[in-house]
């Protein structure tokens, strides 16, 4: 992962622009068809990052509730003026991550994917380079991410579980 942090980012209009203040936990390139479907390409780039890790520059997201392959529904942060999705809010730690679409950063080039995941469903005309994992499904967080990243998660396990436990309480 590239040392470049902080970095910045935003919506095509710079009304809601943001800053990473440090390196995400992973990066995921993610190929399976809701990604497709809703990214309108062959994949998702998102880097995962812990929430209080992105300031706000300029304008709140709007927060779309939107489904998902899981059933449980992800909020997608959009600019509220041109639309773009900013970053996600996945149901397994809400709004305790996001997932910076990493197409909104100014220098997109910092930060690659980790992984590719879900490639049993990839474009078949998109090749993968050989240097970075890939898995027909998900893989095993323990194996792969850095020892640095998998102790920042495991901070965020007490707030996690705090947020799961309010959403069945729902």
């Amino acid at each position: 992962m590239s040392t470049s942090f902080p970095t910045e980012g935003g919506c095509d209009c710079r009304f809601v622009r943001y800053r990473m203040e440090s390196a995400p936990l992973f990066v995921h390139c993610c190929h399976c068809r809701w990604c497709q479907r809703e990214s309108g390409a062959a994949f998702a780039l998102n880097a995962m990052i812990e929430a209080d890790r992105v300031t706000s520059l300029g304008a709140e997201p709007e927060i779309v509730d939107t489904p998902s392959n899981s059933g449980l529904g992800q909020k997608i942060a959009r600019c509220p003026k041109c639309r773009v999705a900013i970053w996600s809010h996945y149901a397994g730690t809400g709004h305790i991550t996001k997932f910076v679409r990493i197409g909104t950063l100014d220098n997109p080039d910092v930060l690659p994917p980790d992984v590719h995941i879900f490639t049993a469903s990839k474009q078949a005309w998109v090749v993968l380079p050989v240097d970075t994992p890939t898995f027909e499904a998900y893989y095993d967080r323990e194996a792969l991410w850095p020892a640095s990243s998998l102790e920042r998660l495991n901070e965020l396990l007490p707030l996690t579980e705090a947020y799961q436990a309010c959403q069945q309480g729902d």
